[in-house]
């Protein structure tokens, strides 16, 4: 649903789906294989010549794998492969609520000129240095420079938690004509962890998709061993599905 708000190729094949970026070639997630859940247990190896033939040009492996709930699910044949799998999990909600241990000391709003996308990017970057994601400079100006035009075209906003004028917290909310919102990237400044401010933008952006986008179900994905999906849950969000995915840095 995202890519193809943010203008990207999605192309429904017999079998499988291509996600294709091409303004943003060092986007895993935005250049990547939709397979069915079958694929699990058949031979990686078909997949990754696949891979390899819509994406001849990339740097990485990227493979989604759609319904993957099944723990007697056999990834082996795809880690023997040199590919990393991920097992995160998919909440959703109708009914959000106020967290238990709600912040107001902050002004939460969203992101309006230069400014404030400007401190949205140096967030990331603290974020990223301090959890070890992949953003590099170029890769976040054109990340959020795709979040920027999406809202600017109403599809959704990204909120921020500001002190003093400083953005400390920060995600996205995007819905569709259909009722379906979905949460981008929550993110709390390391030092400005720990007081409820994820909690509070999580519940302020359920407010917002519900009464400013007109959703109806509101989707958000964790990973089940960080400590996120407690707040998540504690806002109205219950568990799903199994959202499955592997990746690897280099197709040699």
């Amino acid at each position: 649903m995202l890519r193809a708000l943010e203008g990207s190729e999605v192309v429904d094949h017999p079998g499988y789906v291509t996600v294709r970026s091409p303004a943003q070639p060092d986007f895993w997630w935005g250049n990547f294989l939709l397979l069915p859940a079958a694929a699990a247990y058949g031979d990686a190896q078909r997949w990754l010549s696949l891979f390899r033939a819509e994406f001849p040009d990339a740097g990485h492996v990227a493979l989604g794998l759609d319904g993957t709930g099944d723990p007697a699910a056999d990834l082996g044949r795809f880690t023997a492969a040199g590919l990393v799998p991920q097992q995160e999990t998919v909440l959703t909600t109708a009914t959000p609520r106020e967290p238990p241990h709600p912040c107001w000391d902050a002004m939460i709003r969203p992101l309006a000129g230069d400014g404030d996308w400007q401190q949205a990017m140096r967030l990331q970057s603290a974020c990223d240095a301090a959890g070890g994601g992949p953003g590099g400079p170029a890769f976040l100006e054109a990340r959020y420079a795709v979040r920027r035009r999406l809202t600017e075209a109403g599809q959704g906003a990204w909120l921020g938690a500001f002190r003093d004028g400083e953005l400390v917290a920060q995600l996205g909310i995007f819905a569709t004509a259909g009722g379906l919102a979905r949460y981008q990237d929550v993110a709390t400044h390391p030092a400005a962890r720990r007081q409820g401010l994820a909690g509070t933008l999580v519940w302020q952006a359920a407010r917002y998709a519900i009464d400013r986008l007109g959703a109806s179900t509101l989707v958000i994905v964790a990973d089940p061993g960080e400590g996120a999906i407690r707040i998540y849950r504690s806002t109205g969000f219950a568990d799903r599905e199994t959202q499955v995915s592997l990746e690897r840095a280099s197709r040699t």
